[in-house]
C-alpha cells in the first residue's frame, strides 16, 4: 500500500476533520522518526495515517484498532504493519517489540497533546508551542483529560529519549505540517 492508497483508505473511513489531522500529525511525526533513525519514512508514514483510520467508525475498545486491522488484513496489507498499529492500542495486549511500534506508541498521544496545547495558544499556532508550555500542560489534569499523560512518558522511555528532547522533536515535526493541521 502505498501514500495515496493510505490517505484513501483513511478518509474512507474518516470523515472528522480532527481525526483526519491527528492521523497527518502522528504521520510526520513518524515519519522524522524514520528519518533521524534511518528507517524508511514512506512505511513509518502510512502506518501513522492509518493507526487510527477505523476509530470514527468502531470507537469502542472492543473494535478499535480490531477492525482496521480486518481491513487492512482484507486488503493484504503486511502483517507486521497490522500488528504495529495494534500495538499502539495499550489495551490489545500486542507487544512493541519493533522500533516502528514503540515509535508509533511514543508520538500518538503526545501528538494529541500538542494540537490541544497548540489551541490554547493566544494565536493557535504551533511556533508558539515550546517544550516547556507543553509539560506545564502535562501537570494540569483537568487540560486535555482524555491524552493520557503515562503514556507520553512511557514512549519516550520506550524510545529511550529524554522526555523534553521527545516532546521537542515532535513539536518540530508537526510544525512542518503546520498549514495542513491548521494550526
Amino acid at each position: 500500500m502505498d501514500r495515496n492508497e493510505a490517505f484513501s483508505l483513511l478518509k474512507q473511513y474518516t470523515s472528522k476533520d480532527g481525526l483526519i489531522k491527528h492521523a497527518l500529525a502522528v504521520e510526520a511525526a513518524m515519519k522524522a522518526y524514520a528519518e533521524k533513525l534511518s528507517e524508511n519514512s514512506e512505511v513509518w508514514g502510512i502506518i501513522g495515517l492509518l493507526h487510527d483510520f477505523d476509530y470514527e467508525k468502531y470507537p469502542s475498545l472492543e473494535e478499535h484498532p480490531y477492525k482496521g486491522a480486518e481491513i487492512l488484513r482484507d486488503k493484504g496489507v503486511d502483517e507486521e504493519w497490522i500488528n504495529t498499529i495494534l500495538s499502539h492500542a495499550s489495551h490489545t495486549g500486542v507487544l512493541r517489540h519493533s522500533l516502528m511500534s514503540k515509535t508509533l506508541f511514543a508520538v500518538d498521544e503526545l501528538c494529541g497533546f500538542i494540537t490541544a496545547v497548540a489551541y490554547v495558544r493566544p494565536n493557535r499556532k504551533l511556533e508558539e508551542v515550546e517544550v516547556k508550555s507543553v509539560k506545564k500542560k502535562m501537570k494540569d489534569k483537568a487540560f486535555a483529560r482524555q491524552v493520557n499523560r503515562e503514556e507520553i512518558i512511557e514512549g519516550a522511555q520506550l524510545l529511550n529519549i529524554p522526555l523534553d528532547e521527545h516532546i521537542d522533536f515532535t513539536i518540530k515535526a508537526m510544525r512542518k505540517i503546520s498549514k495542513d493541521l491548521g494550526l
